[in-house]
């Protein structure tokens, strides 16, 4: 059975949230290729809807939207995801996984695409962990003074 992270990136306001998913809800991502949009409720979003930008297998090899299909390849490339070339020119043979989410992907990164009604801190329960910080925070800081 299948266990992915999904790192769920909020372009509105700049933060991105890691999710643990297992289970039916990880079969629904197999199958699913980069630039794929798929509700949110798999995650534990209703409302929003999610699109795939990338990820990562078992072994760390970053998935390449121009790669087809779930299998890992060793491919001649002069830049994009996953290399950066070093001199203007400068080509290398690197493995990629490609562009199709498998059982051998452990990290899914997409990015929010449309809204639901209620924000994802309130969904994710992130925002009360912040304002617990916060006032510890403060109390230190009112001690010292």
């Amino acid at each position: 059975m299948a266990e992915f992270r999904v790192v769920v990136s909020d372009p509105e306001s700049g933060r991105a949230y890691q999710i643990t998913v297992s289970g039916s809800k990880a079969d629904a991502l197999i199958g699913k290729r980069i630039g794929d949009e798929f509700l949110g409720d798999v995650v534990g979003l209703p409302g929003y809807t999610l699109k795939v930008t990338g990820g990562t297998d078992k072994d760390g090899f970053p998935m390449r939207p121009d790669l087809p299909g779930p299998q890992r390849r060793r491919i001649l490339v002069s830049g994009g995801v996953g290399y950066k070339p070093r001199k203007k020119g400068m080509r290398k043979r690197k493995t990629f996984r490609g562009n199709e989410i498998s059982a051998d992907i452990v990290q899914v990164n997409v990015v929010v695409s449309e809204r639901g009604t209620t924000p994802i801190d309130k969904l994710l329960g992130v925002e009360e962990a912040e304002t617990e910080e916060v006032g510890e925070k403060e109390v230190e800081e009112s001690e010292i003074s």
